[in-house]
């Protein structure tokens, strides 16, 4: 039986501006990118696309309800972004990440199974 698992790529602020820094090296890395959800979804492992996330949010803390600025000075490592891929179980789904371009950047990847309620 298939699962889901979200994939939420964690980047830092100068991995990012490395990776995209200038026309080229965008477009480089989007082609890879592209290369690489297209090789999930023709494998059949890619359920949804998932999306960029801006730098800036907020959090909400608590039973006072307490809104923060977001990221925080201390966050080396911002959610850049998302997808949801299915898959056997959580050992597949991290092998599914392996070829991710964001890994030679240097940033990360958080793979966690979606609750079953």
């Amino acid at each position: 039986m298939m699962r889901e698992f979200v994939c939420l790529f964690r980047v830092g602020a100068a991995e990012q501006r490395e990776a995209m820094g200038t026309p080229e090296r965008a477009r480089q890395s989007l082609e890879r990118w592209s290369a690489w959800i297209r090789e999930l979804e023709s494998l059949g492992h890619l359920k949804n696309r998932g999306q960029p996330l801006e730098p800036d949010g907020r959090v909400i803390r608590g039973r006072t309800r307490t809104v923060t600025d977001g990221p925080y000075v201390e966050t080396k490592d911002l959610v850049a972004g998302f997808i949801t891929v299915v898959a056997r179980d959580l050992d597949e789904a991290v092998a599914l990440t392996r070829d991710c371009p964001l890994l030679d950047g240097g940033g990360s990847i958080e793979v966690r199974a979606v609750g079953r309620l």
